[in-house]
């Protein structure tokens, strides 16, 4: 039985003033429960990619769909661009989290401002990603007093809270001390188990391999390789794939 596509990306562009070209004529399809990893050099486009997805950033040309929602870049409202927002979660760099709020504050923000849930109600749905996330004990702490590491377990926390049909990874771990990236990555690799869709920027190599069914390697604005992990890692016929590898196995290694 065929996988349903959940997110369809068509004709994809880009450009920034200035005329610099980001993203050039991506086409795209994600299937539901897919986790794709998507790696490649800085600046070609991989962040911007998942920006467009919830329209942080707007694309120059092409169309998104996610579920039953359908953008055109061309000709959109802003009732649209809410209803696509709404199919799906990101986790930042930066963390992102209300510093006057606490870690629970942070998760129950979206349920109850957004979602208009009951307090109580959204207490116990954050109350219970905090515990699966490994916060349970930090649940009143302010972002000042967490680690880097648990800031982006909170982060993780507050994106499942809205039980997006998708959640976006934008490089989780490359604002993190060294320490704290095997705990962000363990949990995210939980957050996998459950079979929900998961698109992440990364540049940890092996961590991609272990988590994705698929990975994409981009470079400059487009998709030069996508494959699942035994493919991609074995295709010797992408010679600046097998380039980018060595080179980040060589820094992995310093």
């Amino acid at each position: 039985m065929a996988k349903e596509v959940l997110i369809e990306i068509e004709h994809l562009s880009k450009s920034f003033p200035g005329g610099t070209e980001v993203l050039k004529d991506i086409s795209l399809e994600i299937h539901k429960g897919d986790i794709v990893a998507i790696i490649g050099p800085s600046g070609t486009g991989k962040s911007t990619l998942l920006r467009c997805l919830n329209y942080l950033t707007v694309p120059s040309e092409g169309k998104i769909r996610i579920g039953e929602c359908t953008v055109d870049a061309k000709s959109h409202t802003k009732e649209e661009v809410y209803a696509l927002r709404r199919k799906s979660s990101m986790v930042f760099q930066q963390f992102n989290l209300f510093k006057n709020k606490t870690a629970l504050e942070n998760v129950m923000e979206a349920l109850t401002k957004v979602q208009k849930m009951p307090k109580a109600e959204a207490e116990e749905i954050s109350k219970h990603l905090l515990e699966q996330v490994g916060m349970g004990d930090r649940m009143d702490f302010y972002p000042s007093k967490l680690s880097g590491g648990q800031q982006q377990r909170v982060g993780i926390a507050r994106a499942l809270a809205v039980n997006p049909e998708v959640i976006l990874f934008d490089e989780p771990t490359s604002a993190l001390d060294p320490e704290w990236v095997k705990e962000v990555l363990a949990t995210i690799q939980e957050v996998a188990k459950e079979g929900r869709t998961m698109l992440i920027v990364t540049h940890e190599i092996s961590f991609a391999r272990q988590v994705a069914n698929r990975i994409l390697f981009m470079e400059e604005g487009k998709i030069q390789v996508d494959a699942p992990p035994e493919e991609f890692f074995s295709d010797t016929k992408q010679e600046r794939l097998q380039q980018f590898l060595s080179f980040v196995r060589r820094e992995e290694e310093l």
